[in-house]
């Protein structure tokens, strides 16, 4: 069994050619197509958060809508890039998305990825500490949130509050029962799995990783889920860890299907640069009848490691086609891969 959701990045454009052509579209959209596919059966509905984007951006008041609209459906983000965040403002955030949710939130973060505007982060008043770099500074924020997180007390109360305080040094509230067991961090290294690991945290990998060895792209991810696994044993949790990762995978049923997407039957993994000088690789996508499809993604080692798939859906082309191509997976491939 596997766990298998969306991932939206929730673009939007005026194109005559889009089906989501403003952010309210986006965002309305984004709810409908979470209860279309809770109610096909899916299990989770995951966004992706850009900034400076036509795309979705601040998380919590769409995570707190979809989790008021679904009963069942595990609500998350991947990712939020902790460069941008103040991590208390955000425990507040995501504890009221958890509880109007009923504790379904899996809160997905990480240092980001290429941005649109150069340092975008400093716009938001956020700037690296002395001897830091950006991606020490999104990890020191991700320390912060997990501990307060973790319910404790650590602000000096008022000795004349407004209200009656508890004894003790008061934490943040309101508290989400369990939020802090249910982050997830989305590495593209080996290593940051392994730091991901270490501190507890599930691991999301999406199509995009550093090309250390030159294999492909699925043999690298599932080597690196395994190293993150190994870690988190290491490190004495207790729990077990969940890993997720992300495709971009199409069942070609139909003639619709088929003038949108044959032409992905055909990807294959791509070698591009980050930052001008980290060389990476992005996984290919998938596209195909149902029973070749099945074929293709048994061999893909990572899906195989993973227990939870999210497949990134093409949200221009409107909620209905979404809901068509997740339930063309859950219905004609899920089967017969064991997932389902």
């Amino acid at each position: 069994m596997k766990k298998i959701g969306f991932l939206s990045f929730g673009h939007w454009t005026p194109s005559p050619h889009s089906q989501t052509r403003t952010a309210a579209d986006a965002l309305l959209q984004s709810i409908d197509l979470a209860v279309a596919a809770e109610a096909l059966g899916a299990d989770g509905a995951y966004f992706r958060v850009h900034h400076f984007a036509r795309q979705l951006a601040s998380p919590f008041p769409l995570l707190a809508a979809v989790g008021a609209r679904t009963q069942r459906i595990e609500i998350g983000t991947a990712v939020i890039d902790m460069r941008y965040e103040n991590p208390l403002y955000m425990a507040e955030d995501a504890g009221a998305a958890d509880l109007i949710a009923g504790g379904r939130l899996q809160l997905g973060i990480s240092r980001g990825s290429p941005e649109q505007v150069i340092d975008g982060w400093r716009h938001f008043g956020y700037a690296p500490a002395e001897g830091e770099s950006d991606v020490d500074m999104a990890r020191r924020h991700a320390e912060v949130l997990l501990d307060v997180l973790q319910g404790k007390g650590f602000a000096q109360p008022n000795p004349q509050p407004m209200f009656p305080n508890p004894p003790g040094l008061l934490p943040l509230e309101p508290q989400a029962p369990g939020l802090r067991n249910r982050i997830w961090w989305g590495a593209g290294s080996n290593a940051t799995a392994a730091w991901a690991a270490k501190r507890g945290m599930h691991l999301q990998s999406s199509t995009l990783k550093d090309d250390e060895d030159g294999r492909p792209f699925h043999v690298q991810q599932a080597e690196q889920i395994r190293g993150y696994r190994e870690a988190w044993r290491q490190a004495g949790h207790t729990d077990a860890p969940r890993v997720s990762v992300s495709r971009s995978i199409f069942a070609l049923i139909d003639d619709q299907d088929r003038r949108y997407f044959a032409q992905d039957a055909r990807s294959e993994d791509q070698i591009g640069y980050l930052g001008g000088s980290t060389r990476a690789i992005f996984g290919r996508s998938y596209a195909a009848a149902p029973d070749v499809l099945i074929k293709q993604l048994a061999e893909d080692e990572a899906i195989a490691e993973a227990d939870t798939l999210l497949l990134t859906v093409p949200n221009q082309l409107g909620v209905d086609y979404c809901a068509h191509v997740i339930e063309s997976i859950l219905t004609h491939v899920a089967p017969g891969l064991g997932w389902r």
